[in-house]
């Protein structure tokens, strides 16, 4: 099988430019993953996030995991557990407006910490949005445009902690599923390994960890939004008997009452019959997610489609 693909982001800015945007756009539309380096978030920044994230799993979070699989009886379980994960998370939301300061247990230095490192993966989910549109042929800054509700994008943090498990054949750290949201940005830890991706053939693969790189998936925003061109593929993390796994993954979505669409360009080069995809406002599939994350996202689409016919269709507003 072809190797996962892994991008150099510095051989954007010379002869290697062109070969760089072909593994881009191979892996968007075969893999819905791929992996960065020399992204422009300086390793010693990660390495605090990463260093200040594990302290604060184990102050303020090790206790309460371990007190919720013991209330759970997590330890002895002999059949699988389909309604839970394996995982400590919090969260942490930067646009439209941020509530890092609100976020109890945290210490200011992770506070500041991560308000930095918030930053500069917003520029590079920026940056990224606007390779995508390279490849497709859209002019630059369509997706971002096309993300802004009336208050810009949402952009948030899920941080979470994978600790050891004593059954991963009975419990995932977390179930198969794919994103709702746009671009995803994801900081993983580069010992434990966990993250897997389903291919088209039906094989999972491991995302492999990689020291200070970024990890990048499709959401099922871009799959609307390029009209199947690129997929939201699924994905799962596999809990591992040792090692405490971290993730932190920021989600770089569209505005709550932003209308999502395939973009016109992307349709009319074949046909109108071709636009499988519905227009709906995102906080809608967002609701309608959050009932069903962990089941197959077509029907997702097909509900959204039943109800497209009342959603009000400006122009997109520019910034």
């Amino acid at each position: 099988m072809a190797n996962f693909p892994i991008i150099n982001m510095e051989k954007l800015n010379g002869d290697g430019r062109a070969a760089t945007m072909e593994v881009i756009k191979d892996a968007c539309e075969n893999w819905g993953f791929f992996e960065v380096l020399n992204h422009g978030i300086s390793p010693e920044l990660m390495d605090t996030v990463e260093k200040l994230t594990k302290e604060h799993y184990k102050k303020s979070m090790e206790q309460k995991f371990r007190e919720m699989v013991e209330s759970k009886g997590l330890e002895a379980v002999q059949s699988e557990i389909k309604d839970l994960d394996w995982e400590s998370t919090f969260f942490l939301r930067h646009l439209p407006v941020s509530n890092i300061s609100e976020v109890p247990d945290l210490d200011d230095q992770y506070r500041k910490v991560m308000k930095e490192f918030a930053l500069k993966l917003e520029k590079l989910a920026e940056l990224l949005l606007d390779l995508l549109c390279e490849n497709l042929g859209l002019e630059k800054g369509y997706l971002k445009k096309a993300f802004y509700g009336s208050k810009g994008p949402t952009f948030g943090t899920k941080v979470a902690n994978y600790p050891p498990c004593p059954r991963p054949e009975q419990i995932k750290g977390l179930r198969e599923h794919t994103d709702a949201g746009g671009i995803i940005l994801l900081f993983q830890d580069d010992k434990v390994s966990g993250l897997q991706l389903l291919k088209a053939d039906g094989q999972w693969v491991d995302v492999p960890p990689m020291r200070h790189s970024i990890v990048v998936n499709i959401g099922d925003q871009l799959e609307v939004i390029t009209n199947g061109k690129y997929k939201s593929v699924v994905h799962r993390v596999i809990a591992q008997t040792d090692g405490n796994r971290m993730s932190i993954a920021s989600f770089y979505n569209p505005g709550s009452d932003a209308v999502i669409y395939p973009a016109p360009e992307l349709v009319e080069k074949e046909a109108k019959e071709n636009e499988i995809y519905p227009k709906f406002v995102f906080e809608d599939y967002m609701k309608l997610y959050a009932a069903l994350k962990f089941q197959a996202k077509e029907p997702r689409f097909e509900a959204m489609k039943a109800v497209e016919s009342t959603v009000n269709l400006g122009p997109i507003a520019t910034v």
